[in-house]
């Protein structure tokens, strides 16, 4: 992993992340992100593990509802009906990052992670994998105001989590 983020990280999700990506590789599946709030975090830790970052497929950053349109296909009618922090869209996210890669698994993650507008709860995070058959994992969180690195460190360690259930299935 590399310096500055193992020292955010700490050795617990370092561990679980190069833990996800052997089994990962183990299976030979390859896995791509979506993320909006996180801006690429998640998408750098999977590739900060040497040896096995061949894993990760490609990242997606849709940070705007448009990107989130135009580079992954999740449907403008979604986003206005559900809210782009739904879980809703989360999954549509997840969904179409699979779909336009080559990947087995897909994570999508989608937040408010500081003060936005007056009906955004800050800290909520929706989190999303798909996978294949049809497996569809979702974890939303509600932080409250811990501040942008907080919420997006959780929004990760979340992400992993899905992706560690999804192995397990």
């Amino acid at each position: 992993m590399s310096e500055t983020l193992s020292q955010a990280l700490g050795g617990d999700l370092e561990a679980r992340v190069e833990a996800v990506l052997r089994a990962l590789c183990d299976r030979n599946w390859t896995i791509a992100t979506a993320e909006s709030c996180t801006g690429g975090l998640l998408a750098s830790v999977l590739t900060d593990v040497q040896g096995v970052s061949h894993a990760f497929e490609r990242g997606f950053v849709t940070y705007t509802e448009a990107a989130k349109v135009q580079d992954i296909g999740v449907p403008a009618r979604l986003i206005e009906d559900e809210g782009a922090v739904s879980e809703a869209v989360a999954r549509a996210m997840a969904e179409g990052a699979r779909d336009v890669s080559d990947a087995d698994l897909a994570v999508a993650i989608t937040g408010y992670a500081g003060p936005g507008g007056p009906d955004d709860e800050e800290g909520l995070v929706q989190v999303a994998l798909a996978g294949p058959e049809g497996l569809a994992l979702h974890r939303r969180l509600r932080l409250g105001p811990v501040g942008r690195d907080a919420v997006r460190l959780a929004s990760v360690e979340a992400a992993v989590g899905l992706i560690e259930d999804a192995l397990k299935a």
